[in-house]
């Protein structure tokens, strides 16, 4: 981006939480402080909350299914952003869910009953999720509050993926994981809408241009390295293989917890919508 606007153009950016948490980030932008943040599923319900309707459970296991149906929804999404403020430079993923735990197998979602799963605040698809379940009292912490707890058992299952398990050093503080897909960990980069507006039209295109050449690699290192820590934590750790009757118990929480998302968090018709792109 520098290179082609002449050096008029440089990007600064802030690694490791050091801005806070998603919510805070999104909250700066807003206010300016920040020029634009890479966000995942909490950020994106800060900002369009139907963006995050692309993670509810059980329906795009795959990545070309995800594709096919944020393709299908790109206008919308853009707009729903382009109206939070947030001009949208790119999709990314944070890879897809699994269900890891500590100290005991995950063969159902009744087996997280009594349990301490982690739930990451301002997430309502997952606390949706538990709630279909019942008798599950989640632990509700930002992500760089979970890994002190899962060091002393306060936390002792975790939905999240295998990259992000790693990289974020919990992968040594769980020994379970259940070989199921549970949906995908979507993101976004996004810049304030007003920062872009105020740029030049062709500064303004060498930010979006170079922007989206970013976000489309990333997404696909994301996508590959994700893959890569599921395979070494299956060799490091219990997995938890399903039966088509345990598969079967899964897939009807997961659509409970979709048809009670239904009733307030997203509209009736997009959650029917992508039901029926899945």
């Amino acid at each position: 981006m520098k290179e082609k606007s002449g050096g008029l153009l440089e990007l600064q950016c802030f690694y490791g939480g050091s801005k806070g948490d998603e919510v805070a980030t999104v909250d700066l932008m807003k206010s300016g402080q920040l020029d634009g943040v890479a966000v995942s599923s909490v950020g994106l319900a800060r900002l369009h909350k139907p963006a995050l309707a692309l993670q509810m459970p059980g329906l795009f296991t795959t990545w070309a299914k995800l594709d096919a149906a944020r393709d299908a929804l790109a206008g919308e999404l853009e707009t729903g952003l382009r109206n939070a403020g947030a001009g949208l430079v790119g999709w990314y993923d944070v890879g897809m869910v699994s269900v890891l735990s500590r100290g005991f197998p995950v063969r159902a979602p009744a087996n997280l009953k009594g349990k301490k799963p982690w739930l990451w605040r301002d997430d309502p698809v997952v606390k949706a999720f538990y709630q279909r379940i019942g008798g599950v009292t989640p632990v509700s912490r930002s992500v760089l509050e979970v890994l002190p707890r899962l060091s002393t058992s306060a936390v002792d299952a975790v939905l999240q993926s295998p990259l992000a398990v790693e990289q974020l050093q919990w992968a040594s503080k769980l020994d379970t994981i259940t070989d199921l897909v549970v949906g995908p960990g979507v993101g976004a980069i996004v810049l304030a809408q007003k920062r872009l507006d105020a740029l030049p039209g062709d500064l303004r295109s060498v930010v979006l241009d170079t922007g989206k050449i970013a976000a489309a690699a990333l997404k696909n290192r994301i996508r590959t390295e994700d893959a890569a820590a599921l395979a070494r934590l299956k060799t490091k750790m219990t997995v938890v293989s399903l039966t088509a009757e345990e598969r079967g118990w899964w897939n009807a929480r997961f659509k409970e917890t979709r048809q009670l998302l239904a009733q307030g968090t997203f509209s009736p018709v997009l959650v029917a919508r992508l039901e029926s792109m899945a």
